[in-house]
């Protein structure tokens, strides 16, 4: 149980560091934001390049399971960060994909085992 936490906290970290990564560059561009916000995206990249290598399992494995929660972090920073109200079918969405990942990581470690 508490690899399952482990690894599900290293995917919320990942998935922080590459929605940073992608949304400074974003207010560089869009909202007119200072070309200092360049720096610190490219370290939140870099981390969350790193943070994925951290990952037991193989690359791919990984890669496929931590789109699931990407998908819920990204929806949380929808509603947090750009006060944009979730809809029904965000969350039905986002269930879909955990629940993609869920067979992903499980399938895996089963697989692993055997």
């Amino acid at each position: 149980m508490l690899i399952i936490l482990r690894t599900l906290l290293l995917f919320v970290a990942t998935a922080l560091a590459e929605i940073i990564g992608c949304y400074l560059p974003y207010l560089f561009l869009r909202r007119q934001g200072s070309a200092w916000l360049l720096v610190p995206a490219a370290l939140s990249l870099t981390v969350f390049s790193w943070l994925l290598t951290l990952h037991p399992a193989a690359a791919g494995r990984v890669y496929a399971a931590y789109g699931g929660v990407y998908v819920a972090v990204a929806l949380m920073w929808l509603w947090k960060v750009d006060r944009v109200s979730l809809t029904a079918w965000d969350f039905v969405g986002a269930m879909v994909m955990a629940t993609g990942a869920g067979i992903i990581v499980w399938g895996g470690r089963r697989a692993s085992l055997a």
